[in-house]
Parts: structure tokens; sequence; C-alpha cells
């Protein structure tokens, strides 16, 4: 793509186009070794533009989205087997964007993607303990001595896979849903962890990471992440917020303060029918005739000191802890 060259320089915040068109008369442009003369047009990918002899380079937005993996698509740049990767989602975006952290390609959910090094630096650095909430359903349904297991630890080929938390959000006769909280994430944890203990994954989503959740967005589309869910995650990462406290409840559906903007390049078609860059309202509260929040946890989360499965769990219902 082309662009006058002062409109190139003014992008470039070099100076008003009316101020860079004096630069080019006074022959302090130079374009592929030439002096620039007025009325040229560069191509920022194949032409050298210099300004007092400095190489003049476009500043970059920085774009940071949130992408909701389908399950069976990589999350690599290039597949050398020919699978869909998750560039295929954002192909539409003009940047070159980056995962920060992966799903393996049968696992599906929230997956942050951003050309910002600096941030994804900061959100994958191992001392940076973000908090990452997945919902697990596993087959069959697990048993008190397996939940026991999960949060104790897994020590698999010489590692020891540690869980933050572990709560059961559902479960019937052949199968449980767990809510499984990870601050590190080493390769395949979950799936290596449940595999330990006895336990088929059936399906394995990321909902949140660092407080942003992805709430109604559905498969194979993304969104803007809004500059407060940035702050937050920022926030995450040194340490400042612990998000992951709370999750969800056995009754109730995750809820969704931030969710905004959704889109996938072309506009956001499923209901509820939000434009692109047009803001989502927020999920209302939401409870049941006995006062149950439906975002409040309402299953089992360990605590120590104790053993046995109902006394090793709290129940949490309508905000109130009971044995």
């Amino acid at each position: 793509m082309t662009l006058r060259l002062q409109k190139y320089l003014a992008e470039a915040g070099i100076a008003s186009r009316r101020a860079s068109e004096e630069l080019i008369t006074a022959g302090r442009i130079r374009v592929n070794g030439e002096t620039a003369t007025l009325g040229m047009s560069v191509d920022p990918e194949k032409d050298t533009v210099l300004y007092d002899g400095k190489p003049v380079k476009q500043e970059e937005e920085l774009i940071t989205i949130m992408l909701y993996k389908p399950k069976g698509v990589v999350s690599t740049s290039d597949d050398p087997q020919g699978r869909t990767t998750v560039q295929e989602y954002v192909k539409d975006i003009p940047a070159r964007l980056y995962n920060i952290g992966r799903l393996d390609i049968n696992s599906e959910g929230l997956l942050l993607m951003t050309n910002d090094g600096e941030f994804a630096n900061l959100l994958t650095h191992p001392r940076h303990e973000v908090a990452k909430v997945y919902r697990v359903t596993v087959h069959p349904k697990i048993t008190p001595e397996q939940e026991m297991q999960l949060m104790d630890g897994i020590e698999d080929n010489g590692e020891l896979l540690l869980a933050r938390s572990v709560t059961l959000l559902d479960e019937d006769e052949s199968r449980s849903v767990l809510q499984i909280v990870l601050t590190g994430g080493k390769n395949r944890q979950i799936r290596r962890m449940c595999e330990a203990v006895g336990l088929e994954v059936a399906r394995l989503k990321r909902v949140s990471e660092g407080g942003v959740k992805l709430g109604m967005l559905p498969p194979g589309r993304w969104r803007h992440l809004e500059p407060g869910e940035i702050r937050m995650l920022k926030a995450a990462a040194r340490g400042e917020v612990d998000p992951a406290r709370g999750g969800q409840g056995k009754r109730g559906a995750e809820s969704n303060p931030t969710q905004a903007r959704p889109g996938d390049g072309k506009g956001f078609k499923s209901k509820p029918n939000f434009g692109r860059g047009r803001p989502a309202k927020p999920e209302k509260d939401r409870t049941d005739k006995q006062g149950n929040s439906f975002g409040e946890p309402f299953g089992f989360v360990k605590t120590g000191g104790q053993s046995g499965r109902r006394g090793q769990f709290k129940s949490r219902q309508g905000g109130k802890e009971k044995w």
C-alpha cells in the first residue's frame, strides 16, 4: 500500500502534513537514497525513508484482543501439517498478532493475542503468576480421593503439577464439571493431572485470565480488550490483585461485567447483536428464590486442616459459607 510522502511522515510523528511538505522542499527527506520531491508516494514495507539521515518508521498501533479459540485449532502461527491456526481468525486485523500463551488443539476458550511485546512478556514471565480459570468436564464421576489428589498436586515425569484451586461445579452419575485455577501453566498440565488420577478430560475450556472473562463471545470470534481490562491484567501480573478469588457457581452462568466490543473483522453477527466498536451492556446480577447469586461459587473449594470430602470442601451459597 502506498502513501503520499507527507502523509507517511505525519503518521510517523515527524511533523504535520504542511510541515512535512516544507521538510521535503528543504531537501531534508530522502527516499531510497534519493532526495525526495513533493508529490512522491512511498510503500512503507518496501521503501527506506530518511529524515536528516535517520530512518523514519511509522508508529505501530498497539492491539490486544481476546479470541475464542475453537477446539481443533492450533495455537501456532504456522502449522506444517496444514491444520487450521488461530491466525486464520485474525487475518483481517491490520497487524501481526502473537499469542500470549497457548491452548492445545483439543482445548478451547479464551486466548489473548497482541502485537505489544512488552505486555506479552509481562503476562508470560515465570515470576508473574497470572491466574487462569478453566472449566473442565471429566469422565467418570470424580471421587473424593481423586479430588484430594488433584488438590495435593501430581508428580509427572519429574514435574510437580499444582493447581491454585479445584472447585466442583456440577456432577451426575457419569461425569463431573470442575473449575480449575492455574497460576503456572506447564504443557498440557490439566490433562496430565486428570490422566494421572484416572480421569478422562471430555472438555477443557479457559474462561478467564487475570480477571478478564470470556463471557458470551462465540467460538471463532474475537474482540478488542478494553483499557480497563488491560490495566486489570497488568495489575494481576504485578501481584496487585487476586483475580483467582471467586468463580462460577453450580447453578449459575458465568458473569461477564467487562464484555465489550466483540467482533471478527467483519462484524459480530451472533446475538446479542453487538456491532464492532459498540459496547455491550453488562449482565445484571441474578439470584434465585433462595438468594443464591448466579455469579458466586456454588460448589466445593479446598480448605486446609480438614479431611473427608464434605469436611474438606466448603459449600458457598448466597455469599455465606456453610460446612
